[in-house]
Order: C-alpha cells, then sequence, then structure tokens
C-alpha cells in the first residue's frame, strides 16, 4: 500500500460527505456574497462625505441660483433647499445644525451693486470646525461673484466713458461686446481655472493608497479561512480511522509513517486547490453577475499559483498538528474552532490584515493566515510580482514544515 492508495481511499470516503461539500464549497460563496452585499450598503451610505447645507432661498433670482451652482461645484458642502416655514423649527430641534438664508433682494441688489447680506446661521451643539468650514466655502463664492460683478460694472463704465469716440471705436469696443468677452471669459474659468491646488501631506502619501473593493477584499479573505478550515477535515479523517480501527491495518501495512501521514494529507491538499479554483472562478466571473465588482486575479499567474499550493500545503499540515493534539471527537471540534476561526480571525481573513496591523501591531505576524492573506492581497489586489511576494511565501512555507514535523512528532500511532 502506498500513500497515494491511503490519500484515494480517503478521497472516495469525503465525496460521500454532502453535508462537508457544502460547507467546503459552497458556503464560502455565500459568505462572499453576504460579505459584499452588506459592506456594499454602508459604502453607499457613506459616500458622500460633504457637509450638509440647509438653504432658504427667498431670492430665486439669476444670482441666487449663480450662488448655488457655485457651492456645489466648490465642493465640501451638500445644498439642500428646504421651506422657509420649516427652517427655523428645524435649527431650534437641531434637525439640522446650520442655515444659510439668500435675502429677497440678492439679485437685484448685486446688478445694482449694492451690498447684499447672506444669513449663516448654526445650532449652538453644531460643530464649530464644520461650521467655520461651511463658512468659508460661502464667503470664497460670494466674494467670486461680487469679484466678477464689480469687474462687469467697471467694463460698463468704461464703454460708457467712450460714448464720445468716434464710431467705428464705438464700434469696437461696444459695451454689449465688451461684457459679452468678459462674461464668457467668467464662465470658462469655472470649468478651466487657471490656477488648480493640489494638497499633500508629507509622510502620510501611503494613506492615500486606493483601498480595496469589497470583493478584493473578501475573495482572497475567505479563501485563505475556508482553505485553512479543510484541516479539520484531515484531523477527523485520523479520528475516524482510529475509531473503527482501521488506522491499526495501515499501521501493519508496509509503509513508512512519513508516508502514511502524506496519504491522509493528500486529499486535504486535493480539496483545498479544488476548493480554490472554485472560489476564484466565482469572484472573476459570478459576482458580475449578482451585480457586484468583479476581482482580478493579479499580474503574474506562476506567483498566484505558487501562493494557492502553499496555501492549501500549509493546511494541510496544519491538520496534521490538530489530529495530535486531539484525543477525542470532541477535541477535535474544540481545537478546529478555536484554531481555525480564531487565526481566521486575527489573521485577517474577516477583517483585513492592514487593519489588523494598526490595531494589534505585529501580532498577526505570527500566524500563516496572516501571510496567506498578503500573499493573496498582494498579488491580486496589488498586482506584485512572484519576487515581490517572496517573504510571504517563504513564510507559508516555513509554517508547513514546522506544522508537519510537530504533526510528525507528537503523532499517537499507536
Amino acid at each position: 500500500m502506498s500513500a497515494l492508495s491511503v490519500a484515494f481511499k480517503d478521497i472516495q470516503i469525503f465525496l460521500k460527505d454532502r453535508g462537508a461539500l457544502f460547507q467546503l464549497f459552497l458556503l464560502p460563496l455565500v459568505f462572499i456574497v453576504a460579505y459584499s452585499a452588506v459592506t456594499a450598503s454602508f459604502e453607499t451610505e457613506e459616500q458622500d462625505q460633504r457637509i450638509p447645507l440647509p438653504v432658504v432661498d427667498l431670492d430665486g433670482g439669476r444670482e441666487a441660483k449663480t450662488l448655488l451652482d457655485g457651492l456645489d461645484r466648490a465642493g465640501g458642502v451638500q445644498v439642500e433647499l428646504i421651506d422657509e416655514k420649516d427652517a427655523t423649527q428645524m435649527l431650534e430641534e437641531n434637525e439640522i445644525a446650520r442655515l444659510l438664508t439668500i435675502p429677497e433682494d440678492f439679485t437685484e441688489g448685486i446688478s445694482e451693486g449694492r451690498t447684499v447680506t447672506l444669513r449663516l446661521v448654526s445650532h449652538p451643539d453644531a460643530s464649530l470646525e464644520k461650521t467655520e468650514a461651511v463658512r468659508l466655502v460661502v464667503e470664497g463664492v460670494a466674494q467670486d461673484m461680487a469679484l466678477e460683478s464689480q469687474i462687469l460694472a467697471s467694463l460698463q463704465q468704461m464703454g460708457e466713458m467712450q460714448a464720445n469716440a468716434p464710431p467705428e471705436y464705438q464700434e469696437a469696443f461696444a459695451v454689449e461686446k465688451i461684457v459679452a468677452q468678459a462674461q464668457s471669459q467668467f464662465d470658462r474659468s469655472q470649468d478651466r481655472p487657471l490656477v488648480t491646488i493640489e494638497q499633500t501631506v508629507p509622510g502620510q502619501e501611503s494613506e492615500k493608497e486606493e483601498l480595496p473593493s469589497t470583493a478584493e477584499v473578501a475573495v482572497p479573505g475567505f479563501t485563505v479561512l475556508f482553505v485553512f478550515l479543510t484541516a479539520q477535515a484531515t484531523a477527523r479523517s485520523f479520528y475516524d480511522e482510529k475509531k473503527i480501527g482501521s488506522f491499526r491495518r495501515l499501521m501493519a501495512a508496509p509503509i513508512s509513517k512519513a508516508s502514511l501521514l502524506a496519504g491522509k494529507v493528500v486529499p486535504n491538499f486535493i480539496t483545498a486547490l479544488i476548493q480554490t479554483a472554485i472560489i476564484f472562478a466565482f469572484g472573476a466571473f459570478g459576482l458580475s453577475l449578482l451585480g457586484f465588482t468583479p476581482v482580478k486575479l493579479g499580474n503574474d499567474p506562476v506567483a498566484l499559483v505558487i501562493a494557492v499550493l502553499l496555501i492549501a500545503l500549509c493546511s494541510s499540515a496544519l491538520g496534521v498538528v490538530i489530529a495530535a493534539l486531539a484525543r477525542t471527537e470532541s477535541q477535535i471540534g474544540g481545537l478546529s474552532t478555536l484554531i481555525l476561526w480564531g487565526l481566521g480571525t486575527l489573521g485577517g481573513s474577516i477583517i483585513p490584515y492592514f487593519i489588523l496591523e494598526n490595531m494589534l501591531g505585529p501580532i498577526p505576524m505570527a500566524l500563516p493566515h496572516y501571510w496567506a492573506n498578503r500573499a493573496l492581497d498582494d498579488i491580486m489586489v496589488r498586482g506584485m510580482m512572484l519576487a515581490d511576494v517572496s517573504l510571504a511565501l517563504i513564510m507559508l512555507l516555513g509554517f508547513t514544515l514546522v506544522f508537519f514535523l510537530v504533526g510528525l512528532w507528537r503523532f499517537d500511532f499507536d
């Protein structure tokens, strides 16, 4: 009897277990869809980070509309037109934090060059920082409008001063032409400003990196989680063999202990590879059919294949460790829950590892799940090549060797 014969027998037994097939092949897809749906709903709610600015427009004229459009273009505030009758009560009851009122004579006053007053009122409990930010935005837009009005008025005065000039000059420098030309320049400057400002904070460039989508977090994370969960199947396979007495017959066969363990590990390894292929195919093609953003598989197929092989091998070796430490069926279930779900959570399969690094420091780096998640994330999301993820792959190989040696050392072959 060889290790392959042992593996083939275990695969046949595994294929008859429909519950295990559902848990290992379909349950990961359910988790990915649920995670993507819940996270996407939160992203939709939080995507508009502008400060709400309720506005009562008592004017309704051209200049009032120009002001509102300018506030929208300025960014930072979200204009919400509300009725005057409800505004005061909403402000008093703190349903709105601040209120901007455009007076009735706003358009007329600006056209005539008179001073007009915009009224910004805030609730006592409103954030001072946000109120000041709103004030600066409103003030900036209003000043731009005032400057534009003053320039147009000056041009009109200059045109009127040329009333006594020769006819050919009057036609060339007609007031209507000058004002229309200036107005077109102002309108063009809104879309194509001569000066733009780009703000950066030295030392914080890494924070500006685009965050992965929900699917890009879910697919690698749940792949790692469920691939390592197959280690429980390996441990249970050892227990079942001992329970029915067939393990003694295997020990009596002309096969070494290492080959016997390898034969019991191979089914877990093959299962993990099939599992990964199904999850990746669903992430790349199935998610788009459900309305979610599909995931990419990276730019280096060789790096991805090596990473998947090492993750599956590491999971299989971990199953041997669980089988070596557990003596009863309840111990297998308890250790599997504690080790596999605990390591999965701390290793970044449920909460992204880059968030855990900020919360727990270097602690996740002591876990194989961390390096598995990091390898897949670097390859699939960041598009890194084999050389770039070599450290993560070496760490996975190291964990695999340690797990297999510990399992061989501690395993009870009696």
